[in-house]
C-alpha cells in the first residue's frame, strides 16, 4: 500500500502564503495525475489542483491564479504553493494519485491542516 505524507499546513493570516508538500512512498513519475484535495469544515472533500504526467495543470475556480501545483518526480513529491490565502481556504489538505476518470488510487494520508484567519 502506498503511503502519502502531507505537510506544510499552518495557521496563517489572510493574504499570506503557504507551501504544502506531499511525499509518496513509491514513484509517481508514471502516475496519470497527482492531485491536491481539500476538506473544508462541514463540507465534502474537493479537488483543488491537479497535475498530469505531461505537466498539464488544472485548478478549481476558487483557487485559480492563487495556487500552483508542481511535482518533483525524483523526490516522489508534489507541492502546492498557496498565495493570497483567504479564510475560505481553511481545511485539511490531502494529496492522491488519480486516473483519467478522476478515481483516486490510494488510501488517504493524514492530511495537513491549513487555517486562514481573517
Amino acid at each position: 500500500q502506498v503511503q502519502l505524507v502531507e505537510s506544510g499546513g499552518a495557521l496563517v493570516q489572510a493574504g499570506g502564503s503557504l507551501r504544502l508538500s506531499c511525499v509518496a512512498s513509491r514513484s509517481i513519475s508514471s502516475i496519470n495525475a497527482m492531485g491536491w484535495y481539500r476538506r473544508a469544515p462541514g463540507k465534502q472533500r474537493e479537488l483543488v489542483a491537479v497535475m498530469r504526467s505531461d505537466e498539464y495543470t488544472n485548478y478549481a475556480d476558487s483557487v485559480k491564479g492563487r495556487f500552483t501545483i508542481s511535482r518533483d518526480n525524483a523526490k516522489n513529491t508534489i507541492y502546492l504553493q498557496m498565495n493570497s490565502l483567504k479564510p475560505e481556504d481553511t481545511g485539511v489538505y490531502y494529496c492522491n494519485g488519480r486516473d483519467m476518470r478522476g478515481t483516486t488510487y490510494w488510501s488517504w494520508g493524514q492530511g495537513t491542516q491549513v487555517t486562514v484567519s481573517s
